[in-house]
This record gives structure tokens, C-alpha cells and sequence, in this order.
């Protein structure tokens, strides 16, 4: 059995009993509390969750096109790979300019962070501005509902999200305070506090580094 043939099976495993487990849910009568644990018994772990971003990508497709976009994602994940790979990240997917990342320790999630920045930062030195690659990323922590190799679902999720997607600005790195809590002894680094507050967390920072 060929590893892509395992990967697809325990997918498909994975989503089967799940969607077995909700339909029980919407059954009258159901213990919706007992079957919420079932399913974060089979399903919830504990991972740090990255979402990245390209900075003014919107503006970029209005100003020279589709091809031009394809062009930044495709060297955009190029650059990025091994520096997923050094620091243990799983790509879990990707949608339009945006990657889905997950580190079971949110120290390498956020060592990664900074590498792909600095990655960035090397990689745009001889660049026009129309093909730099501007980063944002934003990273949560915390129990997550994990489906096989598909997707991840959980509060520390929407918070990346909202932090990557939305808050961050080029060569910012967010992070939830579940984050924060874990980098008190990453050297080289400060935290500051910002104002955005993303649904799913209590609080969140600017992480500091050297660029």
C-alpha cells in the first residue's frame, strides 16, 4: 500500500466517523455534551496553528493580472517549503495567497515565522516592488479539532486566522497569548501587546525580532 493510498484512507476514515458522530448529534433527544467529548476524543490535540498572508495581493491581481498572482504564490510557496520543513510545520492547505500550517510546538511555529520573513527579506533584495513577497502571519495555540490531513477547526484557529489574515501587515508576526505564554524563553525576541483582539482569544501580541 503506497503512502498516498494510506493518507486517503485514514481521510476518508476520519470524515466518515465524524459525520457518523453529527448525525447522532442532531438526533432528538441526543446527549449532545457526551458526543462533544467523543469528539474531542478522537479528534482534538493540542497544535500551534499558523495562517500566512501576502500583502497587498488584491491590488496586485487588479494591476497586472491572474498570471502575475499565480506567478508570486508559486514562488511564494517555493521559498517558504523548507523553511516549513526545517521547523517541523505540516502545510495543510493552501487558499489563493494564504497557507494553513500546524507545528505541535508554537516555539518552532513562531522560529519558523521568522525565518520565512528573513526568507522573504533576502528573496526581495533584487526585486521590483510588483514581485516582492510581503508576508503577514498570525499564530494561535491550543486544542484543536484535527480531520485527518484535511483541515483543523477551534477558537485558537479563528484567532491565527483573523491575526494572519487581517491584523498582520508585511513582515508582522501576531500571536494569540496562548502563543505569548510559551516564547518567555525564545532569545531575541520581545512581545508587544496590541490593541485587535481576535474572536477566539483574550488577548494578543507583536512578536519583536530581527529582520
Amino acid at each position: 500500500m503506497s503512502i498516498k493510498h494510506f493518507q486517503t484512507l485514514f481521510s476518508g476514515g476520519s470524515l466518515d466517523r465524524l459525520s457518523k458522530l453529527l448525525d447522532e448529534r442532531l438526533a432528538p433527544g441526543a446527549d449532545k455534551a457526551q458526543i462533544d467529548a467523543r469528539i474531542w476524543d478522537l479528534f482534538g490535540e493540542n497544535w500551534a496553528v499558523m495562517f500566512t498572508d501576502l500583502s497587498g495581493f488584491s491590488r496586485c491581481v487588479a494591476d497586472f493580472g491572474i498570471i502575475h498572482f499565480l506567478q508570486i504564490i508559486y514562488e511564494a510557496q517555493r521559498l517558504f517549503s523548507s523553511c516549513i520543513d526545517q521547523y517541523d510545520g505540516i502545510l495543510v492547505k493552501m487558499e489563493g495567497d494564504s497557507m494553513l500550517i500546524l507545528f505541535r510546538q508554537p516555539v518552532k511555529a513562531v522560529q519558523c515565522a521568522i525565518a520565512m520573513q528573513q526568507a522573504a527579506k533576502t528573496y526581495n533584495e533584487n526585486k521590483l516592488d510588483a514581485e516582492k513577497i510581503l508576508l503577514c502571519v498570525g499564530v494561535g495555540y491550543g486544542k484543536v479539532l484535527t480531520i485527518g490531513d484535511r483541515d483543523v477547526f477551534g477558537a485558537e484557529v479563528n484567532a491565527a486566522s483573523k491575526l494572519g489574515e487581517d491584523t498582520a501587515r508585511a513582515w508582522e508576526i501576531l500571536v494569540t497569548s496562548a502563543v505569548a505564554d510559551k516564547l518567555q524563553d525564545l532569545p531575541d525576541i520581545d512581545l508587544e501587546k496590541i490593541e485587535a483582539i481576535p474572536p477566539g482569544a483574550t488577548s494578543a501580541f507583536k512578536v519583536i525580532y530581527q529582520l
